[in-house]
């Protein structure tokens, strides 16, 4: 491996490491409201809600596809009240994966 290839491999963690912790740091050190921390937990599951959409409402041509040949829309509705219910992430992964296993040998059939 190069000198040049191993300063940019230290130079990029350096980089990540710095980003991910100086927001911690100086967010440690004041005081914030509930409201805002109340706040902030919500945006893990907007974020993952962001990921998760496009990929169980839209079709390989990206049109919406609202229709029962979309197995991974009919997988998420198992998944959705699992989750609620359980509020377990291992619990909903099991069912997903269920879900879509069943789901693609016998309704895709």
């Amino acid at each position: 491996m190069g000198k040049e290839v191993l300063i940019v491999i230290i130079g990029m963690a350096l980089t990540n490491y710095l980003l991910r912790m100086l927001p911690m740091v100086i967010l440690s050190k004041l005081n914030i409201s509930e409201t805002v921390i109340e706040w902030l937990g919500y945006i893990p599951v907007a974020v993952l809600a962001a990921i998760l959409a496009p990929s169980i409402l839209l079709d390989a041509q990206q049109h919406i596809a609202l229709h029962l040949n979309n197995l991974m829309l009919l997988a998420a509705i198992p998944c959705f009240l699992v989750a609620v219910k359980t509020r377990s992430l291992v619990f909903t992964l099991i069912v997903g994966m269920i879900a879509m296993a069943l789901l693609q040998n016998f309704w895709a059939s």
